[in-house]
Parts: structure tokens; C-alpha cells; sequence
């Protein structure tokens, strides 16, 4: 595990109020993804959200677990935990518990998240901490070099199953709409931008767990999964609510659209499960759950009080 600091820590401000956040505040190296990477444009979402928001780096957190996308802490210059994989979630829950005054952000892959990590993700779906997850789904294990993945459409050829995927994908819209205390589930897709911009800003600014699936390309393995709905936009349909993902102007593009509510949870679910067409928005919102932070938060310690007991616990180990 790795954990990477902010380099921008309480730099000397006369007035730290008074500061204004731009793009390059929240810029880390240069992200090493392969050229045509769905994960890029997440990225940029991120640090456009970092900027609309102006979120202070140093209150603001990326936790990841394994995989491409689980480099992203490594690209923010906010604080950030690059974990193991499937365990991104217990990692932020812990985190959010701590110090629920941080912005708290959770990158996962469709591995990290919907194999290794599903008993993880059901839970923190039922705790519904305020956080937003992001579910980087290009439905392959990237980093393994094209493995079948819980979300890789069955028949599609892989390196671990080459004659074709055995079982129908995992649904994450679907999974997420079916666990207790759900109250943020969203669909957005890495080549639509301000889609995308808008569904991690209303993901942001709603109180609870909020789920977004991002649907995205992976240029080397799976680069035919969405080449269609990229070049035919009448293959996507756009939720629309006025309490849903507003984008001015996405319907010149996207004229497929249906009208949502939000709040009904039994056509959110008639939604997800039906796959004749991608379908992208707010499938459902509900600030009225409980949050478990509400209920269960950790005490304050001291930094010398949190040395105390830490001496304590490996004194128990000395010989």
C-alpha cells in the first residue's frame, strides 16, 4: 500500500479563505494510461469537479484499490491511498469514520469493485457513508492483460476464456438498485464530458453514498464494446428529470431521451435491468437514508494520544 501526501499542505496563506483554486492546483504527474484510455477523461471530470467545487487538496481524498484505473490517487495532488485489491471501500469508510469533514472519493475498477470487492460494495452501499464512488467499467481486467471480468458481455473472447465469456455480465446498475439503503445510483459514460462532468457534480453535492457506473473504453482489449454508441448517438438514451443529470444542449446530440423520476425506485430497477439500449442519468436519488457516519463516527484522538496507543499495540508484540 502507498500513501501519497498533498504537497500543497497548509502552505503559508495570510488568509487561506481567499484562495482561488485553478486546474494545475489539483494536477499531479503526468497520468501514464495508454493514449486513447477511458481513463483520462475521468480523470480531467475529477479535476474540473476539484475546480467548480473549489475543494481544498488538502481535505480532499482519492482512495483505489488494484488496477488501471486504481493509478488515479497517484495523478491528483490531493491527498490519496492506493490500496489492494478489492479493498478501497473498507480503506475510505475508515477514512470517512476518522475525519468525516474530508470530500472522500473512491476509484475502483469493474474487478476491484464487482469481483474481489463485491462483499465490500454491497455494504458500503447499505452504510451509505457520503462519499462518491466511481465504478471505471470497461468491462475487462485491464492491467491483467485482457482476463474476463464480472461485467464482460458473455461470448466476448479473453485471454482466460477464449472462446468466449461463459456466463451473462454482472449488472452493477442493477446489483446497486437491489441492496438495502441505496440512495445514489447513476450512469454516465468517459465520452460524453459534460454528461459525465455533470453526473460527478450532482454525485458530489448529494448527502449519502453516491454510485456512479462510468462506462469507458479500454483502445488495446476492449476497443469494440462502444465503438457503435460513440459514433451512433441514437444508440444512447438520456435520462431526463428535472431533478435528474441536467446538460444544457446534450439533447441536439442525444434525441433519444426518457423522461425519469428519480425518487421511483421500482422503475430505476425496470431500467437497469432492461439492456436493449444504453442508457445513461440519475436512476434513482433519496437523501432521506440513514448515513451510517450519522450513527457510528470515531473518536478524536491527538496525534501524541494515537502514538500512545499505537506503542501499545506493539508492545503487546515485543519479546
Amino acid at each position: 500500500m502507498i500513501m501519497q501526501s498533498c504537497s500543497l499542505l497548509h502552505a503559508a496563506h495570510e488568509d487561506e479563505d481567499d484562495r482561488v483554486f485553478e486546474m494545475s492546483d489539483y494536477q499531479g504527474p503526468v497520468a501514464r494510461w495508454c493514449s486513447g484510455c477511458g481513463d483520462h477523461s475521468v480523470l480531467t471530470a475529477a479535476q474540473r469537479l476539484m475546480v467548480d467545487q473549489q475543494l481544498e487538496p488538502e481535505t480532499t481524498v482519492f482512495v483505489s484499490g488494484i488496477g488501471c484505473s486504481s493509478r488515479f490517487p497517484h495523478y491528483m495532488k490531493t491527498y490519496g491511498f492506493h490500496g489492494i485489491h478489492g479493498r478501497a471501500l473498507p480503506v475510505a469508510t475508515g477514512v470517512k469514520l476518522t475525519r468525516p469533514d474530508l470530500d472522500v472519493f473512491v476509484v475502483m475498477g469493474d474487478g476491484d469493485c464487482v469481483s474481489i470487492g463485491a462483499g465490500h460494495w454491497i455494504h458500503a452501499i447499505r452504510y451509505n457513508l457520503d462519499m462518491v464512488a466511481m465504478l471505471l467499467d470497461n468491462n475487462i481486467y485491464g492491467l491483467t492483460k485482457k482476463q474476463t471480468s464480472p461485467t464482460t458481455p458473455q461470448g466476448y473472447r479473453s485471454n482466460t476464456q477464449p472462446y468466449g465469456s461463459y456466463l451473462p455480465p454482472m449488472n452493477p446498475m442493477e446489483v446497486t438498485l437491489g441492496v438495502t439503503n441505496a440512495s445514489f445510483v447513476a450512469q454516465t459514460a468517459e465520452w460524453i464530458p459534460a454528461h459525465l462532468f455533470a453526473t460527478l457534480k450532482a454525485a458530489h453535492e448529494h448527502k449519502g453514498f453516491a454510485f456512479v457506473r462510468i462506462l469507458q473504453r479500454c483502445p488495446h482489449f476492449t476497443p469494440d464494446l462502444y465503438s457503435d454508441a460513440v459514433k451512433k448517438p441514437d444508440l444512447v438514451e438520456i435520462l431526463d428529470h428535472p431533478e435528474g443529470i441536467q446538460v444544457e444542449g446534450l439533447d441536439k446530440i442525444y434525441k433519444s431521451q426518457l423522461r425519469h423520476d428519480p425518487a421511483d425506485i421500482h422503475r430505476a430497477r425496470e431500467l437497469a435491468e432492461d439492456g436493449s439500449v444504453i442508457r445513461l442519468g440519475l436512476f434513482f436519488r433519496d437523501e432521506t437514508r440513514p448515513r451510517y457516519e450519522e450513527t457510528r463516527t470515531l473518536a478524536k484522538r491527538t496525534s501524541r494520544e494515537k502514538m500512545d496507543l499505537l506503542n501499545q499495540d506493539f508492545d503487546r508484540y515485543a519479546v
